[in-house]
């Protein structure tokens, strides 16, 4: 039995690629603007030059006792006037103020 392999139109292959390399570009974007937003909640909190950002998780929690739902990033940066690399969690409340728990080596 012999079986015969269709080849996908030249237009399909094209929406493909194109489709593929959009979702690629609008990736790389949102991450560029993700960490360019955690770069300035670190400017505040008194981390001004810092590279090497990388937001490793996201998570939601609940304080037990008050029922409010809030967000935890954990983070690692090289913080350039200290020379160390600090890694930590940097908690956003209800009111959008950031706390940090950092550790730096």
């Amino acid at each position: 039995m012999s079986y015969e392999v269709r080849k996908l139109p030249k237009k399909t292959v094209i929406i493909i690629s194109l489709i593929v390399s959009i979702a690629i570009v609008i990736f790389l974007v949102q991450k560029t603007l993700k960490e360019q937003r955690f770069a300035e909640i670190l400017a505040t909190l008194g981390h001004t030059n810092i590279t090497e950002l990388k937001i490793i998780n996201k998570l939601n929690v609940e304080d037990v006792q008050t029922k409010l739902k809030s967000n935890v990033f954990k983070v690692k940066f090289f913080d350039k006037d200290l020379n160390q690399t600090c890694i930590g969690f940097l908690h956003k409340e209800k009111d959008d103020l950031y706390s940090k728990d950092f550790d730096c080596k």
